[in-house]
């Protein structure tokens, strides 16, 4: 994790030795293992903490989204209601016309004004 090899913790080894003696070295080697250890857990919760936060924003975000999405798709469904075509009334097949009718084209949807552009 910080780059420390083995030789580099047998020379802290060694100076912790020196420093502290073999009577308080053990003790002190028991304490620091679990202030190391509470730092851990400590990290981890908090880390677990963000990522559920972060989890439940993304959430929160998308369930957001989706609702824009929905009431743009409504307001889109009532300002450009879509009529049924009009049916043609029933004709006897003499009183078809000889030549074939226009197909029937879908209206056109109205062009949306453009945001002005920044220079």
């Amino acid at each position: 994790m910080f780059g420390i090899s083995f030789s580099e913790l047998l020379l802290v080894g060694l100076v912790a030795l020196l420093v502290l003696g073999p009577e308080r070295l053990p003790g002190a080697a028991r304490t620091a293992g679990l202030w190391v250890g509470r730092l851990k857990r400590s990290f981890n919760t908090i880390k677990m903490e963000v990522e559920r936060e972060i989890g439940a924003d993304d959430i929160r975000r998308q369930l957001h989204n989706e609702h824009i999405l929905q009431m743009e798709q409504e307001a889109k469904r009532i300002l450009n209601p879509q009529t049924p075509p009009a049916q043609a009334p029933a004709t006897n097949a003499s009183d078809a016309p000889s030549t074939p009718a226009a197909p029937v084209s879908a209206p056109e949807q109205p062009e949306q004004p453009q945001p002005p552009r920044a220079p």
